[in-house]
């Protein structure tokens, strides 16, 4: 009697263990490489959570994992929300070369452009090209403020770049600083500081809210722009959150109108201000610890001449192998940039 009287006791349990608290509620998982300390995690994803779960009235739950805490490297998380590892990833499309070859349109040389402008110019540029990321369901895709050389040395002219060596963030990056002479070592961002310190490289291409967030300018004297009327920086990178599709897809109509609402063009605005607004402490911890050198308008011609005879070529080479007309999307790109700027100039007019 009393074995029959525990067995149905621990039956009544496990039944009570299945259920969970509240069986309305939808528990996902947001993984991405990016530190706590960094804005992309505190300032953008943080935030994005706690307003999806706010406007799901409690019912969608996401635990954020920062710093590859479920494993991984940082060009495996975009496999990761996928194949539904994860629910959603921070990652850059750059990470995987070749997957993305269209967006990377975004990345060349003296394309970049305000992050307002070039966010809205994105998600026409998706709409235009939905192929790109038909395997999942896209969150935003966008860019940051640009990025400049944080270096350990002066550069002043464009043959001052011969002999050195810079960490790139992605392929397009590399072929640009292939271009000036000076060699590309490619690794993911928090890699960083450990190769300033270990000498491996000299500098490296990044914003300053990256910069800030890996005390770059602790390791470095030397912050290089370009001196330029339309763009200060070298160029943009692109980045994404990305959500699993079938995790999308098996979300009740209500909740999918939730991701919705903070998805794509709704957030493309906020996401630019997140990213302007995060470079300022960078900008002054740089500011205060090292030497802003521009490089003069001379130089930068023969740079942009340098940059877009082989990069934009080489790139519009490389994306033809993939059945991907590259020429067609530069004039695209631009053209939506040149259009959101108009926007957005006549915007502030009023």
């Amino acid at each position: 009697m009393k074995n029959r009287a525990a067995f149905f006791m621990l039956a009544v349990v496990s039944i009570f263990l299945a259920i969970p608290l509240n069986a309305d509620e939808i528990r996902l998982k947001f993984h991405h490489m990016l530190p706590p300390v960094a804005p992309g995690h505190f300032a953008m994803s943080a935030p994005w959570v706690e307003k999806v779960e706010q406007n799901s009235g409690g019912r969608i739950k996401i635990d954020i994992y920062p710093s590859l805490h479920l494993g991984g490297q940082s060009p495996l998380l975009i496999d990761q929300v996928r194949e539904g590892v994860v629910d959603f990833v921070w990652t850059l499309p750059g990470y995987t070369p070749g997957r993305f070859p269209r967006i990377e349109v975004f990345e060349l040389p003296f394309v970049n452009s305000n992050p307002v402008v070039m966010n809205l110019a994105i998600a026409d540029f998706i709409d235009n090209h939905p192929e790109e990321f038909a395997e999942y369901k896209v969150i935003s895709v966008f860019v940051h403020a640009g990025n400049l050389i944080h270096s350990e040395v002066p550069i002043r002219t464009v043959e001052e770049f011969s002999g050195l060596k810079l960490r790139i963030p992605t392929r397009v990056a590399g072929w640009m600083v292939e271009a000036w002479g000076a060699t590309p070592i490619g690794t993911p961002v928090q890699k960083i500081p450990e190769m300033l310190s270990k000498g491996i490289v000299n500098g490296t291409l990044i914003p300053f809210e990256a910069s800030f967030a890996l005390k770059v300018h602790d390791m470095v004297d030397y912050h290089i722009f370009l001196d330029d009327p339309v763009r200060d920086r070298f160029n943009a990178q692109v980045l994404m959150i990305a959500m699993n599709s079938q995790t999308y897809s098996d979300l009740p109509e209500d909740l999918k109108a939730v991701i919705d609402a903070n998805s794509g063009r709704n957030i493309a605005r906020w996401m630019a201000d997140v990213w302007i607004n995060s470079e300022v402490p960078g900008e002054r911890a740089a500011r205060d610890s090292g030497e802003f050198v521009y490089l003069s308008p001379p130089e930068v011609s023969k740079l942009r001449a340098i940059t877009e005879e082989q990069v934009a070529e080489r790139w519009i080479s490389v994306v033809a192998k993939q059945g991907v007309d590259g020429e067609s999307l530069v004039n695209e790109a631009r053209e939506l940039i040149s259009h959101y700027s108009q926007v957005i100039a006549a915007q502030k007019e009023f």
